[in-house]
């Protein structure tokens, strides 16, 4: 079977302005209620994450009538609507260790040991480590989402079982990631002061943030292949691997700190 555009849209609908609208709406709502329920009702702290999650419904709900509306195909139909104990072993198995690598990187080992380490060297470290980490995950945000990306594709073939189609992906992926990287790692290498100057005034605190930041942005390309890697697994149906390489990249990267 010849797997060519035609194909790649009956795998994936491909359209991703529609979500970015809706997200862009649910993100202007959200400031919207958070000022309304903060401010206006008196719900005080309780009231921002409330119009966090309302903002958040309105975007699936949104989603969800669209695709109702626009895509037959993804109406639910009692016909099919068959438990497979294969395909919800694989999906359970698939979304679960997703999970687990998730957790592990941005609410375990990821956030909470590091920035107890952190912690420990003082005021100045901690605002300037603060300060840098907020450049350095909009940095490589991109590179994240690029990942998500691969990892569709690489799906995508696999099922189709189009090795040479992954091969050339392979191929464009890396010379994507490392030409975005060294672009992304000369602006932050380069701008690291005035991007730190944007959140402190502190010359102390701008100064250890320009050592994490001309440091950690240096090896951008290496974050870009890892999260490139994250991807491949998964949608090989290889989670664990994923699982494993992120609590060896964050037991590393606390162990440097």
């Amino acid at each position: 079977m010849k797997y060519g555009a035609k194909e790649d849209r009956e795998f994936a609908i491909g359209n991703s302005a529609i979500p970015l609208i809706f997200l862009c709406l649910s993100s202007v709502l959200n400031i919207i209620l958070c000022i309304w329920l903060v401010a206006g009702l008196g719900l005080g702290v309780a009231g921002s994450p409330l119009a966090t999650v309302i903002s958040q419904y309105f975007a699936g709900l949104c989603l969800t009538i669209y695709a109702w509306r626009h895509f037959p195909q993804l109406r639910f139909k009692k016909a099919a609507m068959v438990y497979d104990q294969a395909i919800s072993k694989s999906i359970l198995s698939l979304a679960g260790l997703t999970a687990l690598q998730q957790s592990i990187m941005n609410l375990g080992m990821g956030i909470l040991m590091v920035q107890g380490r952190i912690n420990s060297f003082g005021v100045n470290v901690m605002a300037a480590f603060s300060s840098a980490v907020k450049i350095d995950t909009l940095a490589y945000s991109p590179v994240q989402d690029f990942g998500n990306a691969y990892f569709t594709f690489v799906a995508q073939n696999y099922g189709a079982q189009q090795v040479d189609r992954i091969k050339q992906g392979n191929r464009q992926a890396i010379w994507w990631i490392l030409a975005f990287c060294l672009v992304i790692s000369s602006l932050v290498v380069f701008w690291a002061k005035p991007l730190l100057a944007l959140f402190s005034s502190d010359p102390e605190v701008i100064q250890i943030g320009i050592g994490y930041l001309r440091i950690e942005g240096s090896f951008y390309a290496l974050i870009g292949f890892l999260f490139m890697f994250y991807g491949y697994f998964r949608a090989i149906d290889e989670p664990m691997i994923s699982v494993v390489l992120t609590i060896f990249s964050v037991q590393y990267k606390f162990l440097c700190k």
